[in-house]
């Protein structure tokens, strides 16, 4: 099942080319607010899947691109990225030290809408093509032989950087917590319609041109080991998303005026647009392409406010 929030925050279920408006059959689960209703459907959700079920059947809903569309999560309690969860493609000789940080639900945008580059002096803004997972009843202490049982799907996420900021050994909140810098979407789909997320190929896209290109099968710490860390640490809630990571090599600048696609297979693509009003520029290599030069560092800003003479 691919479930979606539209419009002013209903929630619906694709069916085709067009989106089923389930609101009014889940209406009556207590929750707080429209922005809640989601997580509580999802707490719920073996209690209330046949009669979605049956308004699905029954309805034949609006063409999606008739409505606006929400983030599919748009109030989780926690956004939590894995850092550096990927192999490389071999490159890395030994998998980093299980690590993690935290983004705010304030960071997160739909499919359609804008990413925004901030007025700071970062070195450079990046955008990770990631799958995500979305847990779909509170747990803690779970142990990685049962984390699986806790997963209720998987969307796109996109995991907005601004790199280079100071000062660097303290920098991931301000690097990585950023408004708008967590575009999910377009819809988050069921877990029971994933046959494999160790084994789902990522692509994302700028302006057209392929720039990341992995499989999840190169993920170091697997998802049930990262929900057991994660869940040791706090407690997660329906709703919450657990981004598991990227392969860094295909890494490249977002600037202003960039169409940016995401699909991890399977989940639709998501698309937004970049805006810097610095309209600073770098050049449009990626990570390996500076590697296979025997460059180090990411491309240097070459033009706009920050660059360096």
């Amino acid at each position: 099942m691919k479930l979606l929030c539209f419009n002013d925050y209903r929630i619906g279920v694709l069916k085709g080319a067009n989106v089923v408006d389930i609101t009014a059959v889940i209406q009556n689960i207590p929750h707080n607010g429209p922005g809640d209703l989601m997580n509580r459907m999802i707490e719920r959700f073996a209690d209330v899947r046949a009669r979605i079920d049956a308004a699905v059947t029954a309805g034949s809903g609006l063409p999606v691109a008739q409505v606006k569309l929400r983030p599919p999560l748009p109030k989780p309690v926690n956004i939590e990225c894995m850092a550096v969860n990927y192999m490389e493609d071999g490159t890395r000789a030994a998998p980093a030290p299980i690590n993690a940080f935290h983004k705010s639900p304030s960071c997160l945008i739909a499919h359609g809408e804008t990413m925004v580059l901030p007025d700071i002096p970062a070195t450079i803004f990046e955008g990770e093509a990631e799958l995500a997972l979305v847990i779909g009843k509170a747990c803690s202490n779970v142990p990685a032989s049962k984390a699986m049982d806790y997963i209720f799907g998987y969307l796109n996420f996109i995991d907005g950087s601004a790199r280079g900021v100071i000062p660097e050994g303290n920098s991931f909140y301000q690097m990585k917590s950023r408004q708008t810098f967590a575009p999910i979407g377009p819809y988050l789909i069921t877990a029971d319609e994933v046959k494999d997320p160790h084994n789902i190929q990522v692509k994302l896209w700028v302006n057209g041109t392929l720039k990341q290109n992995y499989n999840t099968s190169d993920m170091a710490h697997k998802i049930p080991r990262c929900i057991e860390w994660m869940s040791q640490i706090h407690d997660l809630e329906p709703g919450d998303i657990l981004a598991t990571g990227t392969n860094h090599r295909g890494l490249s600048a977002f600037m202003d005026g960039d169409t940016v696609d995401l699909e991890c297979e399977g989940m639709g693509k998501l698309t937004i647009k970049v805006r810097d009003d610095l309209k600073r520029s770098w050049a449009r290599e990626t990570r390996l392409d500076r590697e296979q030069k025997g460059l180090k560092g990411t491309t240097p800003q070459l033009t706009g406010k920050y660059a360096k003479a």
